[in-house]
């Protein structure tokens, strides 16, 4: 029997569908997939589909249906071809590593025993792609960080980062749309636009996409984020 796709009843009203256990372009890919055909070929009483790094939550009214009615139309879902999986927009996101932008850039360095430039040439040069939206409005959780400037999240988080901050966790990497806490490591500031004024897209991103960091200067940094502010 084989061990994924896994499924997970969650409380009365949703339906956990598991590919993995770790992230990785298969489990991705499987839960894109079917966030699809859920989204084509809805099952009775579905109200939500929520993708995450390797799993997918279905939620649907329980008094209109039941998990085991959800998990039998998500099997049948599962036993089609699926086909050639779509493929993600690529999406570039500037990013300033230095100074004050770059709080944890040092420490990150130290740690992993390289120099500042190195681990800014690794985050370069990381793949990655969105996995999921979550925790606040447009922030989208990519995988890709490289394993030479993989850390842990710090012991205690710290308040009021701002918004734009480019952060790492282990093998994730995301830019805030707000001013929020953190523990993870801040190694940037980024003046893209995540959040748009735009009801059809209200994100840069979405769950699927690459993303491709570039390195700008403070100079561009400033010039950009007034652009914004005019903007």
């Amino acid at each position: 029997m084989a061990q994924w796709p896994r499924f997970t009843p969650v409380a009365e009203h949703a339906l956990l569908v598991s590919f993995g256990d770790a992230i990785d372009d298969a489990s991705g890919a499987a839960v894109l997939a079917l966030d699809r055909a859920l989204a084509a070929a809805p099952p009775h009483g579905m109200t939500e589909c929520v993708p995450a790094m390797v799993n997918l939550l279905v939620g649907f009214d329980p008094l209109r249906t039941d998990h085991d009615a959800v998990r039998a139309h998500v099997q049948q879902l599962l036993g089609r071809d699926a086909g050639t999986p779509a493929a993600g927009q690529l999406r570039e996101v500037e990013v300033c590593y230095e100074g004050a932008l770059a709080p944890d850039l040092a420490a990150v360095a130290r740690a992993k025993g390289l120099s500042a430039d190195a681990v800014i040439e690794q985050h370069l040069r990381g793949d990655y792609r969105v996995r999921m939206y979550g925790f606040a409005p447009g922030y989208a959780y990519l995988s890709g960080v490289p394993a030479a400037i993989q850390l842990p999240r710090k012991a205690a988080p710290l308040r009021d980062i701002a918004a734009g901050s480019v952060l790492i966790a282990g093998p994730q990497c995301l830019v805030t749309t707000l001013v929020m806490p953190t523990g993870w490591s801040i190694i940037g500031r980024s003046p893209t636009r995540i959040l748009r004024p735009d009801a059809d897209a209200p994100f840069l991103f979405d769950v699927g996409d690459r993303v491709r960091f570039t390195r700008i200067d403070l100079a561009q940094y400033a010039a950009r984020a007034r652009q914004h502010d005019d903007g």
